[in-house]
């Protein structure tokens, strides 16, 4: 299955700013990136970005944050278009429901690229609307989590130390609001979707739109 290989250090200083390529706690990534430095031989040297490049980096950070290639990202910008409300609004939506991304901000794995691989070794268990009789392993990282549906490591892999240590670390720094994580028993119910005004302030999505609007 094709995934995203770039070195994450020259991912983020190319974009100048931290997306949570690098996994939680410990040394902040601006000791470990230099971020404030473009990479490149010439990075410090370079021009200002026209509007397109501008527009293009927009959406090469969201593409990045989330782990989605290009043809999956636009089947999702076109979901997203086709929907009722703002498409960049509902395009966030749609990436903040992927499994993956859920596991993450549950706090079971210590970056997204870590949590679609325990969801690819089938470790994660799926309650519909917390029923646990319809509960089932899923191994599809974009698997959409709708509010109310349990999310739970599965018994076989409540061990994993990397699943233990990541979940120490943000019960450390706190859960976000719209996910409840039961820590001892490793599993959260995904409450909601995210407002807009609880994402990263670095995510621009009316940018994407435009770019794909030309």
């Amino acid at each position: 299955m094709a995934r995203e290989l770039s070195p994450k250090c020259k991912a983020s200083r190319r974009l100048g700013t931290d997306i949570g390529l690098k996994q939680r706690g410990g040394r902040g990534i601006e000791t470990k990136c230099k971020l404030a430095v473009p990479p490149g031989q010439h990075g410090a040297k370079k021009s200002r970005k026209s509007d397109y490049g501008v527009m293009l980096q927009a959406k090469q950070m969201l593409k990045l944050m989330y782990g989605v290639l290009e043809r999956q990202f636009r089947n999702y910008y076109a979901d997203a278009s086709s929907r009722k409300g703002a498409t960049g609004s509902v395009l966030l939506e749609l990436l903040e429901s992927r499994l993956d991304n859920v596991v993450y901000r549950m706090g079971f794995g210590s970056t997204r690229a870590e949590s679609r691989q325990l969801v690819r070794h089938k470790s994660i268990v799926v309650h519909p609307q917390g029923d646990a009789s319809k509960a089932r392993v899923v191994n599809v990282p974009s698997f959409v989590i709708r509010p109310g549906d349990i999310v739970a490591v599965r018994d076989r892999s409540k061990e994993q130390s990397r699943i233990n240590d990541a979940l120490r670390v943000l019960e450390g720094i706190g859960f976000p609001e719209w996910v409840d994580v039961d820590v001892s028993n490793k599993q959260g119910t995904f409450k909601r979707v995210p407002d807009r005004s609880e994402l990263p302030a670095e995510i621009n999505e009316q940018l994407v739109v435009e770019l794909y609007s030309k």
